[in-house]
């Protein structure tokens, strides 16, 4: 037995563009005597609650947020969960419940993305029903992005319209380290596939500014509504999301501006150096570069990215030098063929990326500038949490 009334209450969906609300999430809840609204998850991951009944009170709360849709505008989406141990016990060709409810509601199925939760099933079967669901006029989101490996086979399978990153993941990625790595190159992955994304979970407002990083169409989470049994206003948010894009603008652009004085910087530290490498003078002769603490090394490499020198780096007060790298080629790497690509011609510095330095697991970025006459190239890597 289901302890409570089954209804659906609703967080909305920021648009990064607008600041408005664009649509909404149906989440379950039962409604105690009290009037107490309690969330229906833990159910769903008790083993003691038969399937049967799970999907009675997963269909009631899904009908129940179809019957309220007409209160919301009209450009507004609902986004409806669907599990696959659902669709699995489905039988070949049988009408789609999902479906039903919408023609039995009067709701248009171009208002509705269905919500891929949770991993496993069948995916051909999946895949089929989500085929029927996009023939209707919804769209397909794949719930709890970034979360297991198999989810990349969903993407390929699916092809879904929209990724919601895992709330975990996502949390994670926003306080810095090698989660953030994973989930930028997630978000890009969602880009080239034509996938919107969705970022799940923001409560603060770094987890903001790491939304809006990633390329966020749109942003949900307690940072401005919990779940409520009643519609806010599409404008409710536009004031107060509209500072804290203004805010996250304006420490993007003093990143910006912290970029090009390191860039004024490394500018007359490539002039010291190659000055020193065209003298071809001795080690003792290279100064010391107090004013440079986030210098790690330099070295020369051909244009075809053959090093030609040993890593020079100042170590403990003094010039160190290691050999061990002459006659490795990097021209693979993506900072140096940026290199051949924006620097050949005009001989200017350019700056990689950041990225992390397999050898030091360090998280680096390398300038790099052509000299004597186009022969030669200065690299230097540069410490990036030293910046």
């Amino acid at each position: 037995m289901i302890d409570g009334q089954p209804l659906a209450c609703f967080q909305p969906f920021i648009d990064t563009a607008t600041g408005r609300i664009a649509g909404i999430e149906a989440l379950g809840r039962l409604r105690q005597h009290d009037g107490q609204l309690l969330s229906v998850g833990p159910l769903f991951a008790d083993p003691k609650v038969s399937p049967a009944t799970l999907r009675r009170l997963d269909r009631a709360i899904r009908d129940n947020a179809l019957s309220r849709l007409h209160e919301a505008p009209a450009d507004w989406f609902l986004s409806l969960n669907i599990s696959p141990r659902w669709i699995n016990r489905l039988r070949p060709g049988q009408a789609l419940p999902s479906l039903k409810q919408l023609q039995h509601r009067g709701v248009a199925a171009q208002r509705i993305v269905f919500e891929i939760t949770e991993l496993g099933g069948d995916l051909q079967r999946l895949a089929d029903v989500v085929a029927r669901y996009r023939e209707a006029g919804a769209r397909i989101a794949i719930d709890d992005f970034g979360a297991g490996y198999s989810q990349l086979d969903r993407v390929l399978a699916l092809q879904p319209d929209i990724l919601k990153l895992d709330m975990r993941l996502f949390q994670a990625a926003a306080r810095g380290g090698p989660s953030s790595d994973v989930v930028k190159a997630l978000a890009q992955m969602a880009e080239k596939t034509g996938c919107w994304i969705i970022a799940e979970g923001v409560e603060t407002e770094a987890e903001l500014d790491f939304a809006l990083e990633c390329g966020s169409r749109y942003v949900q989470g307690f940072l401005f509504a919990k779940g409520e049994l009643e519609f806010f206003a599409a404008d409710a948010f536009v004031q107060r999301f509209g500072q804290l894009r203004d805010q996250y603008v304006l420490r993007k652009v003093a990143e910006r501006e912290r970029l090009m004085s390191l860039r004024q910087k490394l500018g007359k530290l490539m002039g010291l150096l190659q000055q020193w490498a065209e003298g071809e003078a001795p080690l003792s002769q290279l100064p010391p570069l107090h004013d440079y603490p986030w210098l790690l090394r330099f070295y020369q490499c051909d244009r075809h990215g053959t090093q030609l020198t040993p890593n020079l780096e100042w170590r403990n007060g003094a010039w160190q030098s290691d050999a061990s790298y002459l006659g490795h080629n990097w021209s693979w790497r993506p900072y140096f063929y940026h290199l051949l690509a924006e620097g050949w011609d005009e001989r200017r510095l350019t700056l990689s990326n950041t990225y992390r330095d397999a050898t030091s697991n360090q998280y680096c970025l390398t300038a790099g500038q052509f000299f004597d006459n186009g022969q030669r190239l200065l690299l230097v890597d540069i410490d990036a949490a030293g910046l």
